[in-house]
């Protein structure tokens, strides 16, 4: 599960509103329709592994590009 292993990246494509998550073993998550007030207060989450688990991961379709 990704969010059993650090964040190391987050990129946000605003006028396409994907946020990519990449994570400490590599796998990189990319979430479609995320409006960007939410990528602006999941970088200023005290936890961005608290953060990840309650507000995007099960709130937004997304696709796992795993990492070789």
């Amino acid at each position: 599960m990704a969010s059993d292993h650090p964040i190391t990246e987050i990129g946000y494509d605003e006028p396409h509103t994907k946020l990519s998550i990449r994570f400490e073993n590599g796998d990189e998550y990319v979430f479609v329709g995320v409006p960007a007030a939410v990528h602006r207060a999941f970088h200023e989450a005290p936890s961005l592994t608290d953060y990840f688990g309650e507000r995007i991961m099960d709130s937004y379709p997304y696709n796992i590009l795993t990492a070789l």
